[in-house]
């Protein structure tokens, strides 16, 4: 059970956050743009990612992973992270902007 540990972290972090999209509307999901702007700085990050596991400079630990790996030796648990977690970070900053103008506008201080 332990090398779906990752896995499962990253799926906790799409299901909690899913809601910000459905109920308060953050529309991050629905706004391929937004997604994209958000993905882009990872990019950097995963091909960095990918040099230093391709170079020895670290590596995955095989308890801890699917045994999915790509070219260069980077999991599939890695990749999901730099996906998931810019996402999610989007999908709340969203909502939280909304809950935010939603209040404003009905205290009058929009």
């Amino acid at each position: 059970m332990d090398q779906y540990q990752y896995l499962a972290v990253m799926a906790a972090c799409v299901v909690l956050t899913l809601p910000l999209e459905l109920v308060l509307g953050a529309r991050v999901w629905r706004d391929p743009r937004r997604l994209v702007r958000a993905l882009a700085p990872c990019l950097v990050f995963l091909v960095w990612d990918l040099w230093a596991t391709a170079a020895g400079t670290w590596g995955f630990n095989s308890r801890y992973t699917v045994g999915i790996t790509f070219p260069g030796g980077m999991v599939v648990e890695e990749v999901a992270f730099f996906v998931v977690v810019p996402v999610c970070a989007v999908l709340t900053l969203e909502a939280v902007r909304n809950v935010g103008a939603t209040l404003a506008a009905r205290t009058g201080r929009a």
